[in-house]
């Protein structure tokens, strides 16, 4: 995630006005309470194609734009993450807001929020000291989260979302920021069918695993043994061998079972790992054929790649 982080002190909680050129630029400023899941929001914001920083300076908001703007390709949705970590961030964001808005920025404020119960757990798991329990009266966790609230009241009051994560999964809180800010986008599953060696190991990013050694191996028949599985005498071969095409229509059927899923679920990319023993001709002939086939027949984008082609 690209990040820009400041530790100053900048009294001034106002932007200045953002350039002309600014018109069409949309703007979300991510804030809540600390563990609440702003972390989890700006992930998912980045893929949704938002381009986010870090508890940016407001005074620098504009110079962000406009170098958003002059970029190749330009960058006209931007989230900026504000909290407390931020000496110079008070909560009160009227100002802020106020002065993109009158430039033509479209501008949005996301808040978080959890029950004290849910933060103090979620604090406890992830072993980490609140951004202002050191401050508070009695520097226990649950002054600092106290603290927090009534310094952001006025962030809250101003939010266009607010959203409470007490009782919602990563997925959920997913979805419903997919829905607030994904710009009617289609919700496509990057599928990447990837062919391997086995005894170059599996990939160790593959979400599914199919093993293509029960097959005949070309590399026993002569005249194949040179080929490889992009050459269609090797992919007749190979597809043509017994129990193949009953294989590829069962890889067919789960991968469509778990895209259906891993849509459901948020995921925007899956790879399907398909490996025989050296990466040259079962495993490059069924990924071909899987990749044709599900480019046929899913909206999906999908792409084939052949990770030990090459390496005997």
């Amino acid at each position: 995630m690209t990040s820009v982080e400041s530790n100053g002190s900048a009294a001034d909680t106002s932007a200045s006005s953002p350039a002309p050129d600014s018109a069409g630029v949309e703007v979300v400023i991510v804030t809540g309470l600390s563990g609440a899941g702003r972390g989890t929001a700006a992930r998912v914001l980045e893929d949704l194609g938002w381009y986010v920083a870090d508890n940016l300076p407001p005074e620098l908001i504009e110079r962000m734009i406009e170098l958003g703007v002059s970029a190749d390709p330009p960058i006209r949705r931007l989230a900026l993450v504000m909290d407390v970590r931020s000496r110079f961030f008070t909560g009160n964001l009227s100002a802020v807001t106020e002065q993109l808005r009158s430039g033509g920025v479209r501008t949005r404020v996301l808040f978080l929020e959890a029950s004290d119960d849910v933060l103090i757990r979620r604090f406890g798991f992830a072993r980490r000291r609140h951004p202002l329990q050191s401050e508070s009266a009695d520097g226990t966790l649950s002054a600092g989260i106290a603290a927090e609230r009534a310094r952001l009241d006025s962030a809250k009051t101003a939010a266009d979302l607010v959203i409470d994560t007490t009782a919602l999964s990563v997925h959920q809180l997913h979805r419903k920021l997919e829905e607030a800010y994904g710009g009617g986008a289609p919700k496509a599953l990057q599928v990447t069918i990837q062919s391997f060696g086995f005894k170059y190991g599996v990939p160790l990013d593959a979400d599914m695993v199919f093993d293509l050694r029960f097959l005949p191996n070309p590399h026993w028949v002569p005249e194949l043994r040179e080929h490889t599985g992009q050459d269609s005498v090797v992919s007749e071969y190979v597809l043509s061998r017994p129990g193949a095409q009953d294989y590829l229509r069962t890889c067919r059927h789960l991968i469509d079972l778990t895209t259906d899923g891993y849509r459901q679920e948020g995921k925007r990319y899956m790879t399907v790992a398909v490996g025989c023993t050296g990466g040259k001709h079962r495993s490059v002939a069924v990924a071909e054929a899987l990749g044709e086939a599900l480019g046929e027949s899913s909206a999906d984008p999908v792409r084939v790649v052949h990770r030990d082609l090459g390496r005997e």
